[in-house]
């Protein structure tokens, strides 16, 4: 009996030391938890869901240096969207921005890099072969213009502009070169209801207030407006 009170008295003081050590462990458990969710939501535009710019750029490198001439850049303009916003309210413009958000994101996949980049433009970049480029991108143009439904019943038209710019075209894996040749193309594309494949002369088009110009007599794929 007294071998067990003494093996009991033995361990009784470090067990207790371990019990009161946890007690700060799991409040820190908590805390990091917290913390974890608090950065999370940083990573996250917070109307649409999507990846904001910093955290966008990180996976579309990641992407681009893991799947090289099988990735495209995708670059998403939201067309009249300002008309929508000032004409049928904020809420509505909301709307319609979370919808795009989601179809973006159920169009490229989960591990695809999906972005709001500001307002009304967003940003993809997936792995994506050449035999398949065509048949996505048209589906693409299809699915941002159907309308959207509004929480009150309303139905609103909407259309995006999309231009799409890839590594072995280009011959650049460099996503602000790719993604400024998407941007080129998509003005070439604009409110025509078409995704713009960018050439090697979409890299040469002159910035214009931070945008680029479209230049003509490039490949379209896509849904006529």
């Amino acid at each position: 009996m007294d071998s067990v009170l003494h093996t009991t008295g033995r361990f009784g003081p470090r067990t207790l030391l371990i019990t009161t050590a946890a007690v700060p462990l799991t409040g820190w458990a908590v805390h990091a938890v917290a913390l974890h969710k608090k950065l999370a939501a940083t990573r996250k535009d917070p109307l649409t869901g999507l990846l904001r710019r910093d955290t966008y750029t990180a996976r579309a490198r990641r992407l681009l240096a893991r799947h090289g001439n099988d990735t495209a850049v995708v670059m998403i303009d939201a067309d009249k969207f300002k008309a929508i916003n000032d004409g049928l309210g904020h809420a509505a413009g909301d709307t319609v921005l979370t919808s795009i958000g989601a179809r973006l994101t159920a169009w490229a996949g989960p591990h695809a890099a999906v972005g709001r980049l500001g307002g009304d433009e967003f940003a993809v970049v997936l792995q994506l072969t050449s035999g398949r480029r065509a048949q996505r991108l048209e589906q693409l143009a299809r699915m941002l213009h159907t309308p959207v439904v509004l929480d009150d019943g309303r139905t609103v038209a909407v259309a995006a502009s999309v231009g799409a710019a890839t590594p072995d075209v280009l011959g650049t894996r460099d996503l602000t070169a790719l993604q400024r040749a998407a941007d080129a193309a998509l003005y070439d594309g604009k409110h025509s209801g078409r995704a713009v494949l960018a050439t090697r002369q979409h890299v040469t088009v002159p910035s214009i207030n931070g945008r680029r110009a479209g230049r003509p007599g490039t490949s379209v794929w896509g849904r006529a407006a």
